[in-house]
C-alpha cells in the first residue's frame, strides 16, 4: 500500500498536498483499490466555496458511486483535467497525475487537523 509521508490524509480515504495557500486534494491508493476500476469523476463545485468534509464531487466506479469529501474548507480552484478523457488515472497513479481537485485553503489550522500517514494507516488496519 503506497502511502506517502509528506501527503495529510482523511478518515474519508482523501489525501492533500499542502503547496503553499493551495491544497491539492485526491483519494487514495487503497480507496481507489476499494473502488476498483474508475470510470467517471464528477465535480460540480469548481469556484464554489465548500466547508471542511462537505460532498464536492463523485468518483463512479464500475460497481459504485463514492462522495468526495472536503478536507479543507476554501474554494474549489480547478478540477485535473486529464480525468476527463482518463479517469483510470485516479487507479494506476493516484498520487501524481491522478489527483482530482485544487483548492484554496480557507483556514489552515484545519490542516494540523489531518491525519498523518501513521494515522491513516490505523485507520484502514494497515
Amino acid at each position: 500500500m503506497n502511502l506517502p509521508e509528506n501527503l495529510k490524509y482523511t478518515k474519508d480515504h482523501e489525501w492533500v498536498r499542502v503547496e503553499g495557500d493551495v491544497a491539492v486534494v485526491g483519494i487514495t491508493d487503497f480507496a481507489q483499490s476499494e473502488l476498483g476500476d474508475i470510470v467517471y469523476v464528477d465535480i460540480d463545485t469548481v469556484n464554489k466555496q465548500v466547508s471542511q468534509e462537505d460532498v464536492f464531487g463523485t468518483v463512479e466506479a464500475v460497481k459504485t458511486v463514492s462522495d468526495l469529501f472536503s478536507p479543507l474548507s476554501g474554494t474549489v480552484l480547478e478540477v485535473n483535467q486529464k480525468l476527463e478523457n482518463s479517469p483510470e488515472l485516479v487507479n494506476s497513479d493516484p498520487y501524481g497525475d491522478g489527483w482530482i481537485i485544487r483548492m484554496s485553503i480557507g483556514d489552515a489550522s484545519q490542516i494540523e487537523g489531518l491525519l498523518t500517514a501513521e494515522g491513516y494507516r490505523e485507520v484502514i488496519g494497515q
